[in-house]
């Protein structure tokens, strides 16, 4: 067992050793050095099995009870990629787009992504269900044809929603997955965790970036 002793010279350096020391307790071997640093002496008790202390779920079954979580990370940023920005410059179809209208529509997709990030604030707008996370998110692949339609027989207008669209399900989802994952796990587990959906935020990206080649390829007959 470790055993803690700290002196209470301030507020502010009280709490920092208190949340050291409950990462600490709750099995984080890293933490141990900047508790010294920060002034608390450690006591590991020689005859506790070291095993128990750092015990842990491993990264596969933190994968596996929040499946959903890293999937829908995943989803959504592979379908945001998927169009943006590569369709959204390239792919407007009979618009004819001129120097200006791409770079309002980027532009039209980052603001409404920041502005949706904040929408969770609202107690009212923020989803924490696992089943109605997943649900919104395979919807919002919806957006895929009718980004297609509306380059293919849309109007400017039009094109200009779809993109404040993408934007709002981008930015509201991903802050309500991540705020919404599950609590109860320590804190090096968390930090495993939140480690995994960065993982598949990437690898989102990744194919998102891929998959994105797939209009270029149909542009021609598409158009």
């Amino acid at each position: 067992m470790v055993k803690f002793h700290t002196n209470h010279e301030g507020d502010e350096g009280f709490v920092v050793k208190y949340f050291r020391a409950k990462a600490a307790l709750e099995g984080s071997k890293t933490v141990l050095g900047d508790l010294e640093a920060a002034g608390i002496e450690t006591q590991t008790d020689p005859h506790e099995d070291s095993v128990k202390q750092v015990d842990r779920l491993s990264n596969k079954q933190l994968f596996y009870q929040n499946i959903d979580y890293a999937l829908g990370m995943f989803l959504i940023y592979a379908l945001t990629l998927s169009i943006f920005p590569g369709f959204l410059y390239e792919n407007t179809g009979k618009h004819k787009p001129s120097t200006w209208y791409p770079l309002v529509l980027i532009a039209v997709f980052n603001i409404w992504d920041l502005i949706s990030r904040y929408f969770p604030l609202v107690e009212l707008l923020k989803i924490e269900s696992r089943k109605w996370l997943m649900i919104a998110t395979l919807c919002c692949f919806l957006l895929v044809p009718a980004f297609y339609f509306t380059g293919k027989y849309g109007d400017q207008g039009w094109m200009i929603f779809l993109d404040t669209v993408l934007g709002l399900v981008n930015g509201h989802l991903t802050v309500c997955v991540l705020i919404s994952e599950p609590r109860g796990y320590k804190g090096h587990e968390q930090n495993a965790l939140g480690n995994i959906l960065g993982l598949c935020i990437v690898t989102g990206i990744l194919s998102g970036v891929a998959l994105d080649w797939l209009w270029l390829i149909g542009k021609k007959n598409a158009f």
